[in-house]
């Protein structure tokens, strides 16, 4: 599962994980706007698990990209 990190115009950060649709995560700092991204994933996959629907394969829990 990819995360990847840009920043913006404002110079806020932003986290996206494009094979979750919808998780995306903005900061302050690069750090701040991971981690927030980071809570949303655990969140989306727990809620998908006690739902019974499908998870993205999770053979590299995460990733980075810069």
């Amino acid at each position: 599962m990819n995360i990847e990190l840009g920043q913006e115009a404002d110079d806020r950060w932003l986290a996206e994980v494009p094979e979750l649709p919808g998780v995306l995560a903005y900061g302050s700092t690069r750090e701040v706007a991971l981690l927030q991204a980071l809570a949303l994933v655990l969140r989306g996959i727990t809620e998908r698990l006690e739902h019974g629907e499908a998870v993205p394969e999770l053979t590299a829990l995460f990733a980075v990209a810069a």
